[in-house]
């Protein structure tokens, strides 16, 4: 992986004054160490010392002060969405609290988010309602719009294969076309990667195993198989993988990819009802021992929820009627710190797959607890174990898949240097911003 630019270096004659010191604790150099953070007036990361004085402290003790999450993959669904199951309002609150300070906003809207007017229209909405920052990607299904998107959207997101909102994929012969366009806006672009011609016909499906067995991980293959074509320049991103088996091929190409916490922790399972029903599907249990594992060995570069909530009463249908997707953006990193508490996961891992990678592929000044960046940051307490509910989460849909699971959630969550969480509450207000990349040309993201 080449070295990790620098965002925002301090001229060399007078930096911005230091208006603020978080102390704690803070992996940093491969390890944990007592650290001063010294953030400026604009909220960014000034310097890292082990002393620093000038300015009014804050003192986390022993307490881990980690870069917030960077959550690369979720569907807010605003406009179009049932607003008693989610809006950005909602959707960032719960990033807030479960650490997340970046959500990256999908464009299956309704409408989809393919056109200028219907961003703009998406980005006013967003405005002055986010509890944390938000990036809006776009949706190039209408070619001439590729070009005029890319000056506004902060990312593009192309489905190969139909999920909520999204019809009919593009048609094989228009395919690099597309790519090319985007390449040239500069923008990267996450791909789901599943081809409908190898999905398998048959009787309606009634349970997660007959899911898999419908979309299996061979569809996954082929639609990544087809990206081959894309231009050297396209910044290009695997979403939601399952099939741990393409993983040394993507390195291979320095595709980046992602996995989720439902792919990562859950699996097909005879009898499993349409709360687990997602797209692609859960995978049989050997399978997703495999991906787990080769997440906690570092080889899966970024984790990503696909937050997705629907109504209790939409997943509670037949299983071939019930929607796909499950809530997650609160849950996603708490889950993985309990991870790190019981010894399955480096720390290292982690804050390369949830904050520095997904950042760096965005283009975004976060993800580091390092001069230049943001101060977002996150204080995590490992001796406070929680065990996950649906009645104390913030999801208004009212369910989880994690039901029970043990849990690690940040006590405190401090966004540009100012507290957005305080003792596990939202105590902040709306001052999300509206996010693009701020990469320079020619900047490249590796895969791992």
């Amino acid at each position: 992986m080449p070295p990790a630019r620098r965002f925002r270096d301090p001229p060399a004659a007078t930096p911005p004054p230091t208006v603020q010191i978080v102390t704690g604790r803070t992996w940093i150099h491969g390890r944990l160490e007592a650290v001063e953070i010294g953030i400026d007036e604009d909220g960014y990361i000034r310097r890292v010392a082990k002393n620093l004085t000038g300015a009014p402290r804050r003192d986390f003790g022993e307490a881990i002060l980690l870069p917030s999450a960077v959550d690369l993959h979720v569907h807010f669904r605003e406009p179009g969405g049932d607003p008693r199951v989610e809006s950005v309002a909602d959707g960032t609150l719960q990033a807030a609290l479960g650490g997340v300070g970046l959500a990256a906003d999908m464009p299956n809207t309704q409408p989809p988010t393919d056109s200028v007017d219907r961003f703009q229209d998406r980005a006013g909405r967003a405005r002055g309602r986010a509890a944390v920052d938000l990036l809006l990607y776009a949706t190039p299904t209408r070619p001439g719009q590729i070009g005029p998107l890319g000056r506004v959207a902060g990312a593009f997101k192309l489905f190969l294969g139909p999920t909520t909102g999204i019809g009919d994929p593009p048609d094989p012969a228009e395919l690099p076309g597309l790519l090319g366009r985007v390449a040239e806006t500069g923008l990267p672009m996450t791909v789901h990667a599943e081809d409908p011609q190898a999905f398998r016909p048959g009787p309606d499906p009634l349970d997660t195993v007959d899911w898999d067995h419908h979309r299996p991980a061979t569809a996954e293959r082929r639609a990544i198989d087809r990206l081959r074509i894309a231009p050297p320049g396209l910044r290009l991103h695997v979403a939601h993988l399952t099939d741990p088996g393409l993983i040394p091929e993507l390195v291979e190409r320095a595709v980046s990819f992602e996995a989720t916490p439902h792919h990562l922790l859950l699996e097909a399972t005879r009898g499993d009802g349409p709360r687990r029903k997602v797209n692609p599907p859960l995978r049989r249990p050997s399978v997703r021992a495999e991906l787990l594992r080769a997440f906690r060995e570092g080889r899966i570069p970024c984790l990503a929820s696909d937050h997705a909530p629907h109504s209790s009463e939409a997943k509670d249908r037949p299983f071939p009627q019930a929607p796909s997707g499950v809530p997650g953006v609160e849950t996603m990193l708490p889950l993985f710190l309990e991870e790190v508490r019981r010894g399955d996961l480096d720390l290292g891992v982690l804050v390369r797959a949830a904050m520095e990678r997904p950042a760096r592929w965005l283009g975004q000044p976060m993800g580091r607890i390092a001069p230049g960046h943001r101060a977002h940051i996150i204080v995590i307490d490992f001796r406070d174990r929680q065990t996950i509910a649906a009645r104390r989460l913030h999801a208004p849909c009212g369910w989880t898949p994690f039901e029970g699971w043990p849990a690690v959630f940040p006590k405190a969550h401090l966004l540009g240097g100012r507290p957005i969480v305080e003792d596990g509450e939202y105590v902040g207000r709306p001052v999300g911003q509206l996010r693009r990349p701020e990469f320079a040309s020619g900047d490249a993201v590796a895969p791992a």
